[in-house]
């Protein structure tokens, strides 16, 4: 008999409510996912993950989907940091994020860290689809490691897409097994925490933004739409965080 693992999922549909605010037709959750709605801000609709286990382990299966309509307000974030556990299960761990956001919709999607620990194997996929006129603030941050431990092996792709044309496509592979140079110079350079941060706005078609360097382990780089996309690297979490925090200020 074949032992597989935790199947786990997540769906969240926004709607604009017709009276300025955003209504949530959609708040499920299945497994150790569990998206809770909390007080809106304004016409934004707020939604907080809880992740009722730890993991994802060994052969689990987690997939989580936001759907925001047209005119709707979307915030979503999760309760704790997400850590990627070897489990008694072997085998590759996955976690799909699917995005779909409409013309005129907004979604901040604002997560906290992944943190692989040692022994792991995950596999994380994030797909992003917007409409021309969409907004998205996006976050991503991994940690290799817990403190003072070596990180498991942990591979993550993001793909965002606009009005149907892919815009950024990125692949990220750290830990044992990975190919080799992903601790050298020209990637990590000895660091242990990483992060994307992704802000798509209609304006940035208007008043396109400059690449520059924020620091030493961070810069901005325009994308081929209205996108821009924060690269950093930071030696712990918390210095991530305050990286991509100043960055986005600056984007505001």
């Amino acid at each position: 008999m074949t032992v597989t693992g935790v199947r786990g999922t997540a769906r969240i549909v926004a709607r604009d409510d017709g009276r300025g605010g955003t209504a949530l037709p959609v708040l499920d959750g299945e497994g150790p996912l569990a998206p809770r709605r909390t007080r809106a801000s304004g016409g934004e609709a707020r939604v907080v993950l809880v992740g009722a286990m730890s993991g994802p382990l060994g052969g689990d299966r987690f997939d989580v989907t936001a759907e925001v309509g047209q005119g709707a307000r979307l915030h979503v974030r999760s309760a704790a940091a997400t850590i990627a556990l070897p489990g008694q299960r072997k085998g590759e761990s996955r976690y799909d994020v699917r995005l779909v956001v409409a013309d005129g919709g907004e979604l901040h999607w604002l997560p906290e860290q992944l943190i692989s620990a040692r022994g792991s194997d995950l596999y994380v996929s994030t797909h992003v689809d917007l409409a021309a006129g969409a907004r998205l603030v996006l976050r991503e941050e991994q940690v290799l490691g817990r403190t003072g431990e070596e990180p498991g092996r942990l591979t993550s792709r993001l793909t965002v897409r606009i009005a149907g044309r892919t815009v950024l496509d990125q692949e990220l592979a750290c830990g044992p097994g990975a190919p080799g140079g992903w601790d050298g110079p020209a990637v990590l350079a000895g660091h242990r925490a990483v992060g994307q941060l992704v802000v798509v706005r209609p304006e940035f078609d208007r008043e396109p933004v400059a690449a520059r360097m924020l620091g030493e382990g961070a810069a901005i780089a325009p994308l081929a739409g209205p996108a821009v996309l924060v690269t950093a690297v930071a030696a712990d979490a918390l210095r991530l965080r305050r990286v991509l925090d100043e960055a986005l200020a600056q984007l505001a």
